[in-house]
């Protein structure tokens, strides 16, 4: 297939994902203006540790979160999701609830313990009829309830502006972070400037997310970040198993090189069915620019493809939305050369309905 032929992409596209990911400035600014009017209680910045717990495309935006905003968080956050309330939760702790949907089963199944526990809680999700916003009516949670009205995919992995920004909101209402709206609306305006050169209508030959697609069709890819987009890589591998019906793994640096760089040459097929995509930032620490160019070398000595994306943006906030913006194009037009429906999910579904 050609990245080019638009008639085919509307074809395989038609749950309209290829929008979802263009409105991603449009999320942010929803979320921007919503901020007005969620109210958090002071005492939920009051605490000695955040512990969030989502699953798939409600905890991804969480670990880019996480990681962008480290070197500004003045409390730990910890992302685990799950069944089990570990032993650290309660009263010092901030417990946030995420679930896109408001159904998913793992996060909702700890609420009654959490609260038990006296943690502070709470919700993310979206308007309707979930089981997790009418926890947040009954029980008076604050939160942010928010109406995907620039998502018309649906699908919570294209929802990541509610998701990211949601959460950095909802941090900042409780005074554990600072953000700053000047810096979100130059972030919203690079967005919709890059949106031009990466939608389907723009030319393969200037589109940096078809060229990268087209590199790594009928390879498994192994994405490479490191510090402060670390939680992108995370978040790139879900889009590449369920977008693209592809799969990837993710490595980080400098903790690749200590253990994964022995184990390239075998099995002997590495050469023909693997890539690494590798995101360098000059933002980077001077050590971590200087493993990414060895790193390369490694690779490509043992005969395995190399590809790599510089990111221009000014700053970390900057970065990791370029990231994010580019991988879900990337994503996306990996599916279309794989000419899969890019909403399906065939076999998260059929283990939902057996697991029951």
């Amino acid at each position: 297939m050609r990245l080019d032929d638009y008639n085919r992409i509307k074809q395989l596209d038609s749950k309209k994902v290829a929008e979802s990911i263009s409105v991603l400035p449009l999320q942010i600014r929803q979320v921007l203006a919503d901020a007005g009017s969620i109210k958090v209680p002071r005492a939920h910045g009051q605490v000695a540790k955040v512990v969030i717990n989502g699953m798939g495309g409600s905890n991804i935006g969480v670990g880019i979160l996480k990681a962008v905003m480290s070197d500004q968080l003045k409390v730990p956050v910890l992302v685990t999701p799950g069944y089990e309330v570990p032993a650290y939760v309660g009263p010092d702790t901030l417990y946030i609830i995420s679930s896109y949907s408001g159904t998913t089963e793992e996060p909702l199944s700890v609420y009654a313990e959490v609260k038990k526990r006296g943690a502070k809680i709470m919700a993310i999700v979206e308007s309707g009829t979930g089981d997790l916003q009418r926890m947040v009516v009954k029980d008076g949670l604050p939160g942010y309830v928010f109406k995907p009205a620039h998502n018309p995919c649906g699908q919570p992995r294209f929802g990541l502006g509610y998701s990211v920004f949601g959460i950095m909101m909802l941090l900042a209402k409780t005074g554990l972070i600072k953000v700053k709206t000047s810096e979100i609306e130059d972030l919203i305006e690079a967005l919709e400037f890059r949106n031009e050169e990466l939608k389907p209508q723009a030319a393969e030959k200037n589109n940096s997310a078809k060229k990268i697609a087209g590199k790594l069709f009928g390879r498994q890819t192994v994405l490479v970040a490191a510090e402060f987009l670390a939680g992108n890589a995370r978040a790139l591998r879900n889009q590449f198993c369920e977008t693209s019906k592809n799969f990837a793994s993710y490595l980080s640096l400098p903790d690749l090189n200590h253990f994964a760089m022995e184990g390239l040459a075998n099995p002997a097929g590495n050469k023909q069915s693997m890539a690494f995509l590798f995101f360098d930032s000059a933002l980077y620490h001077q050590r971590i620019r200087q493993r990414s160019e060895l790193t390369k070398e490694v690779v490509k000595k043992n005969g395995i493809e190399v590809v790599e994306y510089q990111l221009t943006g000014s700053t970390k906030l900057e970065q990791a939305f370029e990231f994010l913006q580019l991988g879900s194009w990337v994503s996306f037009y990996l599916g279309m050369l794989n000419q899969v429906d890019p909403v399906e999910i065939r076999w998260v579904d059929w283990f939902k309905k057996r697991l029951g």
